[in-house]
């Protein structure tokens, strides 16, 4: 399940915490639902690979947010135990941010081994 769910699950997810505390985005009521979903048994496809903060997916246009890198974690891919078991890497495609009329969000990859086990 892939898309912007529009949370940001934890504090290394954005680039001050303390900027979003009163936000939708990242009230605890709003990072509890993303948390049911993982003990649903989804996984969080980026956090299961890295733990690096500044991985960011969204970018406000306004303030020089890309060009200072003030990001925040939105979008997020959601992975079944099956597929989180062949899950090799993640890759967030932060490049196409740079481009002329870039959308404010990028996407997000995994690489997966479908190979026979």
């Amino acid at each position: 399940l892939a898309g912007d769910y529009n949370v940001i699950p934890e504090p290394h997810d954005c680039f001050d915490p303390a900027a979003w505390a009163t936000d939708a985005l990242f009230l605890p009521k709003t990072r509890a639902a993303f948390r049911a979903l993982e003990n649903l048994g989804l996984t969080d496809a980026v956090r299961a690979t890295t733990d690096a903060a500044k991985l960011y997916t969204f970018w406000d246009y306004q303030a020089g947010a890309w060009q200072k890198n003030n990001g925040i974690r939105i979008d997020h891919l959601m992975l079944s135990p099956e597929a989180a078991d062949r899950l090799k890497a993640t890759v967030i495609e932060k490049h196409v941010r740079g481009w002329e009329k870039p959308s404010d969000h990028v996407p997000v990859a995994g690489i997966f081994d479908f190979a026979p086990v």
